[in-house]
């Protein structure tokens, strides 16, 4: 009986610790993989941006979402460990100086402004500044022609600045939160054009049911990068992501996402500029 016993308690005292090792060895996997217990990987995404990031139905859809799964898979995330947060263009900085999101991947053009406040990687594409009207709209024929037009952008790009600065001095501007709502203000006429990416305005255009056309005379390039938060571990960061990007163009599923996400439009990305070489950040 003392014997039996004994076995029992040192039998207990075994699994026990088989056990505490194996809750130890799993937490220990997790944490070393992500950097927490619950392996998420955070980015920010556009949700207003037909072609690109488009929030539809609590889904996610657009290229820039293509190009955030792959990497995040590329990373060792599958798609149900990616939590996507909208990005808004004036709120994008913040959101990685504040460690809201991992990465943002939100129509994000590298400019030296932007690196003072956080860092890239990329570019993952490079789209080309455009116009969109309406589909009678004779007199604009590019952004030398909206001089004492109204001007439409989101709060926070750069684009309208561009046009007034390099092109048309004399036009006005008008800002709104969202490319839904620049697209609403050009259907009814409280604007007379929208500026920013071609690809952006592609999709509005589509969606527009052949109310609204780009003007199909791209004057920038945009370099669209993947903004990271700037720290020491940024440049091995930049680096994975530049690897996943070039692995993304290697296997031909960048092609195929462009092709996916502007079906139906006519658009075709600058062959001069596309596909991009990731370097940045490295």
């Amino acid at each position: 009986m003392v014997r039996t016993t004994t076995l029992h308690r040192v039998c207990r005292g075994v699994v026990a610790v088989l056990c505490a090792t194996a809750c130890v060895a799993s937490v220990a996997a997790c944490g070393s993989a992500s950097g927490s217990s619950d392996h998420t990987l955070k980015v920010g995404i556009k949700f207003d941006q037909p072609g690109l990031g488009f929030k539809k139905s609590g889904t996610y859809e657009g290229f820039d979402v293509d190009v955030a799964r792959y990497i995040a898979n590329q990373l060792g995330y599958t798609d149900a460990e990616i939590e996507f947060k909208e990005a808004p263009s004036k709120q994008r900085e913040a959101m990685l100086q504040n460690g809201d999101v991992d990465m943002i991947l939100a129509s994000y053009s590298i400019t030296d402004e932007r690196k003072k406040a956080v860092d890239f990687a990329g570019p993952y594409f490079v789209a080309g500044q455009d116009l969109l009207i309406r589909s009678n709209e004779k007199g604009i024929t590019g952004p030398q022609d909206l001089n004492g037009k109204r001007l439409c952008s989101v709060t926070g790009s750069t684009s309208a600045k561009v046009v007034k600065e390099k092109f048309a001095k004399e036009v006005q501007l008008m800002e709104q939160p969202g490319y839904a709502e620049c697209a609403t203000a050009l259907l009814s006429g409280i604007v007379d054009a929208v500026t920013t990416d071609d690809i952006i305005l592609a999709g509005l255009a589509a969606a527009s049911r052949g109310k609204l056309k780009v003007v199909g005379k791209p004057f920038t390039q945009e370099y669209y990068g993947v903004g990271i938060k700037k720290d020491a571990d940024s440049k091995e960061f930049a680096t994975k992501i530049n690897d996943a990007i070039e692995e993304m163009i290697k296997t031909g599923e960048w092609e195929r996402a462009i092709e996916t996400n502007t079906k139906g439009t006519g658009y075709r990305p600058d062959p001069k500029y596309n596909p991009p070489t990731p370097d940045e950040g490295e």
